[in-house]
């Protein structure tokens, strides 16, 4: 009785397992890269300001998490707002795979002392580009290749 239990049960699990492995390979998509896009709104004046500084030290940044392999890309775009609550730019950057954001905080802070000097000074800089700019938001989406 027991053996009949016993090869039951693994007939089961063998079936489940099966179906599991089928049902991932017969997916349409893979999961692809993951971006995370930031709204931005520019204080009255400061386009130019917030542009100069995305141009400079933003770069900096960006070219270094790019070297280390943080991140695939950045992007800057801008847009038109329809309201005035809209941005007029979106920031977007983009990770390999939601792994990568696993001990972002770590890497970013290597990042940060390498081109503000510390992560102290980095978050003092933060603060300072409230004046220029507001974030609205921002959203996590990941890519999914058809196959």
């Amino acid at each position: 009785m027991k053996r009949v239990i016993l090869t039951l049960l693994f007939s089961v699990m063998l079936v489940l397992s099966t179906t599991l492995t089928s049902a991932k390979e017969n997916r349409p998509y893979t999961e692809g890269p993951v971006t995370d896009v930031s709204f931005i709104k520019t204080k009255p004046g400061m386009f130019d300001e917030y542009m100069k500084w995305l141009a400079t030290v933003r770069k900096q940044i960006v070219d270094e998490e790019k070297k280390a392999g943080i991140i695939i890309d950045a992007k800057i775009y801008t847009v038109e707002p329809r309201h005035p609550g809209d941005p007029d730019i979106i920031l977007t950057v983009t990770y390999a795979n939601m792994a990568a954001l696993d001990g972002l905080t770590d890497k970013m802070d290597a990042v940060t002392e390498k081109v503000e000097g510390s992560v102290k000074k980095g978050n003092e800089n933060a603060i300072d580009r409230e004046k220029m700019r507001e974030v609205l938001g921002s959203e996590l989406i990941q890519e999914m290749i058809v196959k």
